[in-house]
């Protein structure tokens, strides 16, 4: 499955919106990157946010698992998004 960056960028908005509604997960994301209401709700259409949200849920498998469920998306769906929002680049080291 290929998406578009306007593809990347839903499943970004889509991780967001869960991440504030998850009140288990969102205050450790926000102890973590400093982000509080504000933040979230301009990060509803900031590319760079949102890879920062994808960023976060990528380090659990756990947390994946239960976004993709919540959101009816493949499991694989968050890495591509990833892949095509800022900083999500593959760096060629040689």
């Amino acid at each position: 499955m290929a998406i578009s960056r306007d593809g990347a960028e839903t499943i970004g908005l889509q991780a967001v919106a869960w991440l504030a509604g998850n009140d288990e997960l969102c205050p450790v994301f926000q102890g973590a990157s400093g982000a509080g209401a504000e933040e979230f709700r301009a990060g509803l259409t900031d590319p760079e946010f949102q890879a920062s949200v994808l960023d976060f849920l990528l380090m659990d498998d756990a947390w994946i698992v239960s976004f993709c469920d919540a959101e009816g998306l493949g499991y694989e769906a968050p890495m591509m998004a990833r892949a095509l929002l800022p900083g999500g680049e593959q760096v060629h080291w040689t």
